[in-house]
C-alpha cells in the first residue's frame, strides 16, 4: 500500500487542452517541458513560459512575436513552478554540502542550457509564484502575473488589466530583447502603437 496525495487546481476558463507533447510525461512531472520550439533563425530569440489558462494566451504571443517582429520563440509549459522550485532549492543545498564535487543542475538549469534569448514567464497568479525559480534562470528574467485588487470582468478585459494577455507577453519579450541589445527601442514603441497598450495606463497593483 502507497499513501497518495492528489490535488485538483480548478481554474476560471473550460478549454480544451493542448496535446501532450510525445516524450515530455516525465518533464512534466517535474514542473516544465518543452512544448514547442521555434523555427531555426540567426535572428533574435526568446524563451517563453506559461501556465494555465494563461498558456494560451503565451502559445498566442509566439505566433504574434514571429508574423509582426521576425523574434521566433521557444515555448515552455510550466505545470509546477513550487516544483520546480523545490528541486532548485534541493539542488543548491546538495550543492552547498558537497563543495568538491561536480555542481549539480536544477531541473529549470537542464531545460534551458543552451537556450538563446531572455526568458519571460506569464501565469494566472501573482508574479512570486514565477519568480520562485529566479535563481535557476541563467538568463534576463521577465517575469508576468496578476498582482493587484481583484475584480469581475470579462476574461479578455481582466486579462488586457492585470496585463498578462498575449499582446503584454509580447512586447515584454520585445523589451527584454531591447534591453539585451538584440532588437532597437524602436521596436517595442512601435509594439505598444500597433497593439493599443496605453503607455500611461495606470499599474494594477495600485488601482
Amino acid at each position: 500500500q502507497e499513501d497518495v496525495f492528489y490535488y485538483l487546481t480548478v481554474m476560471n476558463e473550460n478549454y480544451e487542452h493542448p496535446e501532450m507533447p510525445v516524450g515530455a510525461e516525465a518533464d512534466i512531472i517535474k514542473g516544465m517541458y518543452l512544448f514547442k520550439k521555434g523555427g531555426e533563425s540567426a535572428g533574435p530569440r526568446v524563451q517563453l513560459l506559461g501556465s494555465g489558462t494563461i498558456f494560451r494566451e503565451v502559445i498566442a504571443a509566439v505566433d504574434l512575436l514571429k508574423a509582426d517582429w521576425g523574434v521566433e520563440a521557444d515555448l515552455w509549459g510550466c505545470p509546477s513552478m513550487n516544483e520546480l522550485a523545490r528541486n532548485g532549492q534541493d539542488v543548491a543545498r546538495w550543492n552547498l554540502l558537497h563543495p568538491l564535487e561536480e555542481p549539480k543542475l536544477s531541473h529549470v538549469e537542464e531545460k534551458l542550457a543552451g537556450a538563446k534569448g531572455p526568458v519571460i514567464a506569464s501565469t494566472d497568479y501573482i508574479k512570486l509564484f514565477s519568480e520562485q525559480i529566479r535563481p535557476f534562470v541563467k538568463a534576463p528574467y521577465v517575469t508576468l502575473g496578476t498582482d493587484g485588487f481583484g475584480r469581475s470582468d470579462t476574461r479578455e478585459k481582466l486579462r488586457h488589466f492585470f496585463e498578462v494577455d498575449r499582446h503584454w507577453v509580447t512586447l515584454a519579450a520585445l523589451k527584454a530583447l531591447a534591453d539585451n541589445g538584440e532588437i532597437k527601442r524602436e521596436v517595442v514603441a512601435a509594439a505598444l502603437v500597433k497593439y493599443n497598450l496605453d503607455p500611461n495606463k495606470p499599474n494594477p497593483m495600485s488601482v
